[in-house]
């Protein structure tokens, strides 16, 4: 641990910050395709009494376990599909091509934390998670969500209320000749055992080829989910092992067709009567949403296409560290969905003042929505989570603007879309996670914890603790250890 230019971490911040991202890439002979793929690395930063204990594991799954039994990838993922030893008999490989045509998904979840009663799981995108100890980083139980509901696909970003419930979102592939996108609420409190029970589902526009979502939006009466045009080809997915191709194949985006926005009120349980349209986008993270003056408004990052995770193939990611490629940058976009359609086709229903985001009436209850651009060549955003689903003006997110990997992490403000800026020279900034205050009324009022890659081998990374309100450096924790890039993290205050 070394002493910050502005003293030590602040006494009242005591807790544990977990984080989860891929962490091996080879197995073997074998190796995975893309960044995403990889094994599941978990690694923790415990504060207590200024002093910060740091831990590294493993997420020791089946698929973890049938892989380094093997010493071969034989569980396939979303972007590398696993063949059977060469060796192996034909009973072995009919096994495996019919485990592939109906696929059981991994459950290498390698991509988020989440909180389900007083539990925590470590979560990709497929239908398992891993409950996990928050202390030790032990592997626990397996769950399946299909054994609850029928979500083949769930959406690895969950959100909480107040009561200590969590909100998560699955699709349903064609079960009895339907496709649907299920919201669901597992209950939260003190004597948990996973249940889950379906909030309400939202059919998908097409049947067999529906949207792919990694998060949606909450306030405190309505829940946003877009329906993208970057879709999965359920048919081309169920013949992708034998035409020797990866699953991530069979995702494509469509930029002829436009994005649908849906509204849901948590009340009835059903879709708003109006339908909310935009052009073709892709979003993976959504930064917030909050319901003013008889309108939703809503915050995410944007792309104009799918190239985000063909960057993150590793031959890829090997360019791009040595070369400036062509890269698409996102928008942080915030569109406005008006909760009454009355007025005349053709009129801006959007009587927000402090917005240039349009919703125009159209015939037959549509509404074109046109977003304002808040900032742009940013992602991974977070904010003070107290204010989720309501009013705000801070977010703090990587700097994305030249390359997809972080160098620099930014506080923006949504209300004078002013920047403050944090750089860290050489090395690789992760997602930045706000921490409040204990007590604190002032939005900002908190700090911001993210890991810091040394680019230079063999001299370890740090914690970065960075005050919320100015931006600026508090106190590191530096760790003789190379971190591995993650995605996202959790953090657990020590009172729960």
């Amino acid at each position: 641990y070394r002493k910050g230019p502005n003293g030590l971490i602040p006494e009242w911040l005591q807790g544990t910050l977990i984080r989860n991202g891929p962490g091996l890439f080879s197995l073997g002979e074998t190796r995975y395709n893309h960044w995403f793929d990889g094994m599941a690395l978990l690694h923790s930063f415990t504060i207590k009494k200024g002093e910060v204990t740091y831990r590294s594991k493993y997420l020791q799954g089946d698929t973890y376990n049938s892989n380094m039994q093997a010493n071969r990838i034989v569980v396939s993922e979303m972007g590398t599909m696993a063949y059977p030893d060469p060796c192996k008999n034909i009973f072995s490989k009919v096994i495996t091509f019919l485990s592939h045509t109906i696929p059981d998904f991994t459950d290498n979840c390698a991509n988020n934390i989440i909180k389900y009663g007083n539990d925590y799981h470590a979560t990709s995108e497929t239908n398992y998670i891993r409950k996990i100890d928050p202390m030790t980083l032990e592997t626990q139980d397996k769950v399946d969500y299909l054994k609850y509901l029928p979500v083949n696909i769930v959406a690895s970003h969950t959100h909480y209320d107040k009561e200590g419930n969590s909100y998560s979102m699955g699709t349903c592939i064609a079960e009895k000749g339907k496709t649907k996108y299920t919201l669901f609420k597992v209950p939260g409190g003190s004597k948990y055992n996973f249940c889950a029970e379906v909030v309400c589902t939202v059919p998908c526009r097409s049947l067999l080829t529906p949207s792919y979502y990694h998060s949606f939006g909450m306030t405190d009466n309505y829940f946003v989910f877009i329906e993208q045009p970057l879709k999965l080809d359920v048919l081309k997915m169920a013949t992708a092992y034998l035409r020797r191709v990866s699953w991530a194949s069979c995702m494509k985006f469509h930029p002829e067709d436009s994005t649908l926005i849906h509204l849901i009120d948590r009340k009835t349980k059903k879709e708003v009567g109006i339908k909310f349209y935009t052009g073709a986008m892709a979003v993976y993270h959504q930064v917030n949403a909050f319901e003013d003056d008889g309108h939703v408004v809503f915050d995410v990052i944007c792309y104009d296409d799918n190239s985000l995770y063909e960057m993150f193939y590793l031959d890829k990611l090997k360019e791009q560290m040595g070369a400036n490629t062509m890269y698409c940058k996102p928008k942080c976009k915030r569109f406005v969905l008006p909760l009454s359609d009355m007025g005349e086709t053709g009129e801006d229903l959007v009587k927000l003042k402090y917005t240039t985001a349009s919703a125009v009436k159209e015939k037959e209850g549509k509404v074109l929505c046109q977003g304002e651009v808040l900032c742009d060549g940013v992602e991974l955003p977070r904010i003070n989570y107290n204010f989720n689903g309501k009013k705000y003006r801070f977010s703090y997110m990587c700097c994305v603007d030249i390359s997809p990997v972080a160098t620099k992490i930014v506080k923006f403000d949504a209300e004078t879309k002013q920047k403050i800026e944090w750089s860290g020279g050489d090395g690789f900034a992760s997602e930045p996670v706000f921490i409040p205050r204990p007590d604190a009324v002032d939005e900002d009022d908190g700090v911001v914890l993210t890991c810091i890659i040394n680019a230079k081998p063999a001299q370890g990374g740090f914690l970065l603790v960075l005050d919320g309100r100015s931006f600026k450096e508090v106190a590191r924790a530096c760790i003789d250890v190379d971190f591995h890039m993650d995605m996202h993290g959790y953090f657990i205050p020590d009172s729960s």
